[in-house]
């Protein structure tokens, strides 16, 4: 689960490219598509893994849509963002769909403390894995910002900038 339908998406996108050879059913499950979609795929089964916003993955628990009974892991992304955001109440419903035995594992470049507080209530024996932010930009990578005024230019500039790089 991630909190952007963007995100959300690219995950999905990721997860299907990594899978595709072994035959790994992904559906991304987000809001602003068409839920009949959501519905059909989560209906017909053999979906193995399901990325989305809390939004639609709350809305398709509680309607009965998306069964949590064989669920094994559930992952959180940018988990600081959703859980610091409007997204609290939402997150603590579809806690209560998850099976009591599922992995539950949170992922964020940040974590306040505040934040990490608040896994107590729904994690158990929770393992942290924090580093230092003065290490998490790594060495030798810089990282740069272009404004492009409309979003039709976006992919000229990028191709722009690829033909100019020497990526090794």
């Amino acid at each position: 689960m991630s909190p952007t339908r963007e995100l959300s998406i690219q995950i999905a996108f990721v997860v299907h490219s990594i899978g595709e050879f072994m035959g790994v059913k992904v559906h991304a499950c987000v809001g602003g598509t068409v839920v009949r979609e959501d519905i059909k795929m989560l209906k017909a089964g053999g979906v193995h893994i399901v990325v989305g916003t809390p939004g639609r993955i709350h809305d398709m628990m509680k309607k009965g849509f998306f069964k949590t009974d064989y669920l094994r892991i559930f992952v959180m992304d940018e988990a600081d963002e959703m859980l610091s955001r409007g997204f609290k109440p939402q997150i603590q419903e579809i806690f209560k769909f998850l099976p009591g035995d599922v992995q539950i594992a949170l992922f964020s470049a940040t974590m306040p403390n505040d934040i990490l507080a608040l896994t107590k209530h729904f994690m158990r024996e929770p393992k942290k894995i924090l580093v230092k932010s003065e290490d998490l930009t790594l060495e030798g990578i810089s990282q740069y910002y272009i404004a492009v005024e409309k979003e039709d230019w976006k992919m000229d500039v990028l191709l722009d900038l690829y033909s100019n790089l020497d990526i090794n």
